[in-house]
């Protein structure tokens, strides 16, 4: 790397550091100001609150860094466009693509480290939050052992043992209900496709009824079966949640898990594509913030810039969250739906770029 590319991708590192202390500054402060009043009513000590924050950083950080990516491509270009420094560089034979292509090196540099991040810390980080808002502060007792694939629920003589939940329809399919005694012996097992939530609590329709229970019809066959399970759909909801904090692995084997079972996967391997879309986001920024930069620098402020690039990603956002939807849905291939938006936002710099060798 020559001495140009040096200053260039230096002033670009400290406009990244800058934009990205400041972007968490702003979501630890509007997520500590939301969360306040519980903590307070929880009774939670300060180190359990810096703790949850603390876990809650490497989420944070696969958030807020493609904004903080296009925030200081906009401004560093911007900066050199407004003190001329990018016209002393092309008078000196450079091109403008010469100029750039230490940011984009940089940019990709941050997708690759994003996407470590998502992997591999993420995950674990997420488990650790996860225990401290719920066992540290809201003292809840783990009575429930809540994965994607295997979900176990002991509700006073029944334990529930389900493949997945299904958040839209809230449905629990491939469910098996055991009925034990106070010495944990089985008495029923209830095997049903699916349990539904309706106004009266839980019921298991097509159900399969083995009784261990001497002197009682060993097997029935029913059509509806009520059961008075304690399991709050809230909770259920918040698994689904989870999914977003599961690495591409996770995400990998779940989906596969329930398409062996004939189960539709579109939700979840769209999320599974969209763990590697996502960091990539970065690159995208760059991409689109070059051209944003050379067409307004020298006319734009800074206040300007920041306007420029607070839409832009919004913008990305938006779009990126409307196209995944068609793919959680099953209407988009879960592959287009996750690489959508960047392939749309790429395309958009390229041809902003073109229009800037024209000027």
């Amino acid at each position: 790397m020559g001495i140009i590319s040096r200053y260039i991708a230096g002033a670009w590192l400290r406009m990244l550091l800058l934009c990205q202390a400041g972007f968490l500054a702003v979501y630890l402060i509007l997520d500590f100001m939301e969360k306040f009043g519980r903590f307070m009513r929880a009774g939670a000590s300060f180190w359990i609150i810096v703790q949850f924050f603390l876990f809650k950083i490497p989420e944070m950080v696969v958030q807020s860094m493609p904004f903080a990516v296009l925030m200081a491509t906009l401004l560093t270009l911007g900066m050199f466009s407004r003190s001329s420094e990018l016209t002393a560089l092309r008078s000196c034979g450079l091109s403008i693509p010469r100029i750039v292509t230490p940011l984009l090196w940089l940019g990709l540099v941050c997708s690759l480290l994003l996407l470590l991040n998502a992997e591999f810390l993420v995950p674990h980080s997420y488990k650790r939050m996860e225990y401290v808002d719920k066992v540290l502060i809201k003292k809840k007792d783990r009575t429930a052992v809540f994965r994607l694939n295997n979900i176990w629920f002991r509700s006073n003589n029944l334990v529930l043992q389900a493949k997945f939940f299904d958040p839209q329809a809230v449905v629990l399919k491939g469910v098996t209900v055991w009925e034990v005694t106070r010495s944990m012996e089985p008495a029923r097992r209830m095997d049903a496709e699916r349990a539904v939530y309706g106004k009266n609590g839980w019921h298991l329709e097509k159900v399969r009824i083995r009784s261990f229970v001497s002197g009682t019809v060993p097997l029935q066959q029913v059509e509806l079966q009520a059961i008075p399970l304690t399991l709050k759909v809230e909770d259920l909801r918040l698994l689904d949640n989870k999914a977003d904090s599961l690495s591409f692995r996770e995400l990998s084997d779940y989906a596969h898990s329930l398409q062996s079972g004939g189960y539709s996967a579109s939700r979840y391997l769209t999320m599974m594509h969209a763990k590697l879309a996502l960091p990539f986001g970065a690159f995208v920024m760059v991409v689109l913030g070059i051209p944003f930069a050379l067409k307004t620098g020298r006319t734009a402020g800074v206040a300007k810039g920041v306007a420029i690039g607070v839409s832009l990603g919004f913008a990305y956002f938006i779009i990126n969250t409307a196209v995944q939807s068609y793919g959680r849905s099953g209407v988009l291939p879960p592959l287009v739906a996750a690489w959508g938006a960047n392939l749309i936002f790429v395309l958009s710099g390229i041809w902003l770029a073109m229009t800037v060798k024209q000027q």
